[in-house]
């Protein structure tokens, strides 16, 4: 099976939950939190834990990344995400598309 994007993640390099997530199997610190969007993640962490999704300042989250999680359980940033969904004919508007970046609007 060929790797797919799956969804929207954002992987927050610096926050430590009391319990033990279940993370994608190529992260070993942190935490990844998926969503359709990354701005529904972000709100979701805001509304969950109270924290924003900056890097520094009054209940930021730390470092964070914007990417993807494939179908083979992989974080992957907005880069390689790009050449999968390109390589797997999931770009809906190859006009729009920004070959360099992914965006989940370029999928759904």
């Amino acid at each position: 099976m060929n790797e797919r994007i799956y969804c929207a993640a954002i992987w927050y390099k610096d926050l430590v939950l009391k319990n033990d997530v279940r993370n994608p199997i190529n992260i070993d610190k942190g935490v990844v939190v998926l969503g359709h969007r990354h701005a529904d993640i972000i709100k979701n962490v805001y509304n969950l834990l109270g924290l924003r999704s900056v890097q520094n300042g009054e209940r930021s989250v730390g470092e964070s990344e914007q990417g993807f999680l494939t179908n083979k359980d992989r974080f992957v940033g907005r880069e390689e995400a790009a050449k999968i969904a390109l390589a797997q004919n999931q770009i809906k508007d190859l006009g729009r598309f920004n070959q360099n970046h992914l965006y989940s609007e370029d999928i759904y």
